[in-house]
C-alpha cells in the first residue's frame, strides 16, 4: 500500500504562514492551495497543510486548540545535514518564529527547535546512523 501523510494545522493567516515558510525554503503544490488552505511540500509523500482556522474548525470537527497554552503536535523533519538545520532554524528566528528549546547536539544527532508563527511546534533533525553509539549491553 503505499501513504501520503497530510499533517493539518490551523492558522491566522494563511498568506502570512506562506510567506513565512517560504522564507524556509519549502515550496507549495498549488493544486492545493487557495484564500483559506496552503499546501507545503515536504518531500514526495508528505504534505503540512496550514488551513485558515474556520475551516479547520469544520474539518477538525471540535474546538480548535491553542498552541500558545499547549502543545497538540510537534513537527519533526529531517535535515540533510547540521548546515541545513541551522539555515532553517535561523530563517524562522530571522522571519518571526520564536524559539522553542536549546539546540541538542548528541554527536550522532543535532537538532534544533522553534514555534512558527502561529505557535506550531516544529524540530529539524540532522542524524549520522554511522555515529550512533553501539549498544554494548549484550557483553
Amino acid at each position: 500500500m503505499s501513504t501520503m501523510l497530510f499533517v493539518n494545522l490551523p492558522v491566522a493567516d494563511v498568506a502570512r504562514s506562506r510567506e513565512f515558510f517560504t522564507c524556509l525554503g519549502f515550496r507549495f503544490d498549488a493544486m492545493f492551495c487557495d484564500q483559506g488552505t496552503v499546501c507545503m511540500e515536504i518531500n514526495d509523500s508528505s504534505r503540512v497543510v496550514l488551513h485558515a482556522e474556520q475551516r479547520f474548525a469544520g474539518y477538525a470537527a471540535g474546538a480548535v486548540a491553542d498552541p500558545h497554552v499547549g502543545r497538540e503536535s510537534l513537527v519533526a523533519l529531517s535535515a540533510g545535514s547540521r548546515a541545513e538545520v541551522d539555515r532553517c532554524a535561523d530563517a524562522a528566528l530571522t522571519h518571526g518564529g520564536s524559539a522553542l528549546r536549546d539546540p541538542e547536539d548528541l554527536g550522532f544527532m543535532y537538532c534544533r527547535s522553534f514555534c512558527d508563527l502561529d505557535g506550531h511546534a516544529w524540530e529539524v533533525v540532522w542524524m549520522d546512523p554511522s555515529q550512533i553509539p553501539a549498544d554494548d549491553s549484550s557483553t
